[in-house]
């Protein structure tokens, strides 16, 4: 077993910003790129972020929310943007912000959020703790105190689905 580093790390440490053109090939049947690629970008960029904060490889457990707001157009450049909001024992939640850009006209849209989890794991594929977080700034601290409001309705609802399939077993 391998010691880990877990010196608390400050959430901005974490953050990771992504920028891509977005091409023919990312279109949908409609022209607007498609909801997979944005997807993609998202769970990459996430992904970066709680690597970078673990100091090592995560894995991801679970979209908590996706939301697209605003298409995104060929043509236009998306930067999404990732940082660590809350750890767990051995688990992160990164939020994503993705905002594209007309480089033509210069408009920009905040096309979509999300949430996802991050479990760390060691060598063995093992999950491992991680460093604690420190929120510096106000906005930091509104992000994870959500996140932890996210946290528990996850829980809960895990709870309630486990017990409503034990009862349907009773039967």
């Amino acid at each position: 077993m391998s010691e880990w580093d877990l010196t608390p790390r400050r959430a901005v440490d974490s953050a990771v910003k992504l920028s891509q053109l977005m091409e023919v090939t990312d279109a949908n049947v409609l022209g607007n790129v498609h909801g997979g690629v944005i997807m993609r970008l998202v769970d990459t960029a996430a992904a970066l972020a709680a690597m970078r904060h673990a100091a090592g490889v995560c894995v991801t457990v679970s979209v908590d929310e996706l939301s697209f707001l605003e298409p995104v157009h060929v043509g236009d450049i998306v930067t999404v943007e990732a940082m660590v909001n809350d750890v767990g024992t051995t688990s992160l939640e990164c939020g994503v912000r993705v905002e594209a850009e007309n480089p033509v006209t210069g408009r920009r849209v905040h096309a979509s959020s999300a949430y996802l989890v991050f479990v760390a794991i060691d060598e063995n594929g093992t999950p491992r703790p991680v460093p604690e977080i420190v929120a510096d700034t106000d906005e930091q601290v509104r992000r994870q105190r959500e996140a932890r409001l996210r946290r528990e309705a996850r829980m809960t609802h895990q709870a309630a689905v486990k017990a409503a399939r034990a009862a349907q077993r009773r039967r």
